[in-house]
């Protein structure tokens, strides 16, 4: 039998056990590992109430024009009476981002120098993230208290596809899984040319049960670390201008003879310059199921040429005819900022010239009540490239007169680098001589939201 010392001292080891066992604990939803571009929300649960602690996301990742390097956020918050952070409902006290904001440390990353602590491992898998708890011992120095790995899971491993011989640099994907022909998106990239967004798209839509045939339709010359380099695709247009519209019928034509797909169901969607393409397209091409066009023009706009500038010529032509357009103003100007340094922003020479050339504008003017398919737009309020989010208005309104169905989404305070899946954060979205607009904050927001509709969207009107 049990003194009633030793009875005092066994409750008094318990009543100190509970406190001793509740380790701060990092938790993510929905799990560790998700595709990328799906959303995960972070919380840490188990802290003292009132206790103050660091939350850090450190991950990998090759960036356009600057290579590999590691991107971290962090951000200092106060734990709440059940011992809980959870940064979809809390403020952060200070950090990387500011305001309650639960994607604030995936989309506020920087570079960092070096090999500081705390990183993942060079030779970790593509996609991963670690992130951590930070407490602070009696000296004041900062000690890990949590850790969890996390992975952004990349599409390619889901999907099987092939190129297409006849179109260049064209490449059709689907799922791995697929046992029976499967609708199909068409997808077109924008100004930067070549084949990677349309491929890492159309990756993405395949990952997620769709066929995609992702579409180049230009290439221009490319600058690297040693300098000029030629196209990627040189059997591609190098300048903007005169683009065949029916490249969009030569591609359905060529699905309709593909077993993989089911050609009676195919949707377009197309970013930027790619959203002019797919809107004026599918104003002149019947047949398809449905359009997305992200940050898109209501208008056909001059065509360029990145070593001539401004060409005198029209970005698009129909049948070998070219079509009426809207010249720019000042556009050699502002382009001279790549070499002098000062902030590009394109949308003044667009603003510019269209305020200058009212009637060329009104010719200019994509039909798009002549799309009788469902329309989906997204656009920023703050696109500094062009005025995207006034365009897209433009654009619902004209539609919504004529009675067709469209949906409109404008992002307050977003701007033109809304189309990715979150591989290069949103804070270095204006960090180059070209200015996207936008606040990082907003331009996340958009690019999660406008995504998850895009998904749906498509799932509806090809169904």
């Amino acid at each position: 039998m049990q003194s009633p010392m030793n009875r005092l001292m066994m409750a008094l080891l318990l009543s100190l056990a509970g406190p001793l066992a509740a380790a701060p604990r990092l938790e993510v939803a929905p799990a560790a590992e998700v595709l990328q571009g799906e959303p995960q929300t972070l919380a840490l649960s188990g802290a003292t109430p009132g206790e103050r602690l660091t939350l850090r996301l450190s991950r990998r990742a090759t960036l356009p024009g600057i290579g590999p390097a590691l991107l971290r956020a962090e951000a200092l918050f106060e734990a709440d009476a059940q011992g809980r952070i959870d940064p979809e409902r809390q403020a952060p006290l200070s950090g990387s981002y500011a305001g309650v904001d639960g994607r604030g440390l995936f989309w506020s990353a920087l570079p960092v120098r070096g090999e500081p602590q705390g990183v993942p491992a060079a030779d970790a898998p593509a996609g991963q993230l670690l992130l951590e708890a930070l407490g602070r011992d009696a000296e004041g120095a900062p000690h890990r208290v949590a850790e969890l790995n996390l992975r952004w899971l990349p599409a390619e491993p889901l999907v099987q596809g092939r190129n297409v011989a006849s179109l260049p640099g064209a490449r059709l994907v689907w799922p791995k899984n697929a046992a029976a022909a499967l609708p199909v998106v068409i997808v077109l990239g924008g100004s930067e040319g070549g084949s990677s967004t349309a491929v890492h798209m159309a990756e993405a839509l395949a990952a997620r049960g769709l066929a995609a045939l992702a579409l180049p339709y230009y290439s221009p010359p490319r600058w690297g670390a040693q300098g000029p380099m030629a196209p990627e695709l040189p059997a591609l247009p190098t300048s903007f201008a005169h683009i065949e519209l029916g490249l969009l019928e030569t591609a359905r034509n060529w699905l309709r003879e593909q077993p993989e797909v089911d050609a009676s169901r195919i949707a377009l969607w197309g970013a930027s310059k790619g959203g002019e393409f797919v809107l004026a397209g599918a104003s002149r091409i019947a047949g398809f199921k449905g359009v997305v066009a992200v940050v898109p023009s209501d208008v056909i706009w001059e065509g360029f040429d990145m070593q001539r500038g401004a060409m005198g010529q029209p970005s698009f032509s129909w049948q070998g005819k070219p079509l009426h357009f809207v010249p720019y103003q000042g556009y050699a100007e502002e382009v001279a900022g790549f070499m002098s340094g000062q902030p590009v922003l394109l949308r003044r020479p667009h603003d510019a010239g269209r305020a200058s050339h009212a009637e060329a504008a009104a010719a200019a003017r994509i039909e798009v009540e002549k799309i009788a398919a469902p329309v989906l737009l997204i656009a920023g309020s703050d696109d500094q490239v062009w005025d995207s989010g006034g365009m897209a208005r433009s654009v619902a309104a004209r539609r919504a007169s004529a009675g067709l169905k469209t949906e409109l989404m404008v992002f307050e305070g977003a701007g033109h680098g809304i189309t990715s899946l979150g591989g290069t954060p949103t804070a270095l979205n204006n960090a180059g001589p070209m200015k996207l607009g936008g606040q990082p904050a907003a331009d996340a927001r958009a690019q999660q939201q406008g995504w998850a509709r895009t998904i749906s969207f498509l799932r509806e009107v090809l169904r």
